[in-house]
């Protein structure tokens, strides 16, 4: 009911999902398995949650980025479909949605119809915001018809939160490391680069500008990177000797 405190038996299960997610998220798995593992944990933390998918707004299109079951998979299409949904309002609006199936026919039709069909009573979803290229909707289906809790709600509410932050650190460690190994590769190849400049400049007794030009017209004549051109030089040289 409405201003029931969350019982510590919950919030006991919602930490215990949390400490299991951060432990996936330590072994730097894709994309998918993080959203997937998110999904999962979200079940077990929500009380009268049965299944969960993530719809994810990518240039304006939604699609489910991660699901438990696909008959959450079918409910989500459906509303993408028809354009309005539970889902697609958490998503747009930034709010709590919260629905019982006996209530919603009228705002949703064929949303309602479709998760009828396939046995779900109570829907719950909450906007998911991590960054600007991931944002959407966590979305809960229960197969009772208790339309879910005000409490339910907050759990949701703190669960997605604390995913937000996550995901959102997760996804700039990585790309930092991206960065540092593009960092990394882009020195490799100056170095060997300018290795290959100073050895065709002393052979052929020729400026730095020309060895570059060499190394470009190799590039171009063999489709090859520059980079590729003079490691290829340096290796056949070293043979050589």
């Amino acid at each position: 009911m409405a201003g029931e405190p969350i019982s510590p038996a919950d919030l006991d299960e919602l930490t215990a999902a949390m400490a299991d997610l951060t432990s996936a998220l330590e072994n730097e798995p894709a994309e998918r398995e993080i959203l997937d593992a998110v999904c999962a944990e979200a079940v077990r933390a929500v009380p009268g949650a049965d299944m969960a998918s993530i719809t994810a707004i990518r240039d304006g299109a939604p699609e489910t980025a991660a699901s438990t079951d696909e008959r959450a998979v079918e409910i989500d299409r459906v509303q993408y479909a028809a354009g309005q949904g539970p889902c697609l309002r958490a998503a747009e609006t930034g709010e709590i949605v919260r629905v019982p199936l006996a209530t919603a026919g009228s705002v949703w039709p064929e949303f309602t119809a479709h998760a009828r069909r396939v046995g779900v009573g109570s829907y719950l979803a909450a906007p998911l915001r991590v960054d600007e290229s991931l944002g959407g909707a966590l979305n809960l289906f229960g197969y009772g018809d208790h339309g879910f809790a005000e409490t339910d709600s907050r759990m949701l509410e703190l669960y997605t939160t604390i995913v937000s932050f996550g995901l959102r650190a997760t996804r700039r460690y990585q790309q930092a490391r991206k960065r540092a190994a593009e960092l990394e590769t882009a020195m490799s190849s100056r170095a060997v680069i300018e290795q290959a400049k100073g050895i065709l400049m002393a052979v052929h007794r020729i400026t730095a500008g020309d060895a570059m030009k060499r190394l470009i017209t190799e590039s171009q004549h063999s489709n090859v990177k520059v980079r590729d051109v003079a490691t290829r030089f340096v290796r056949e040289l070293s043979a050589a000797d």
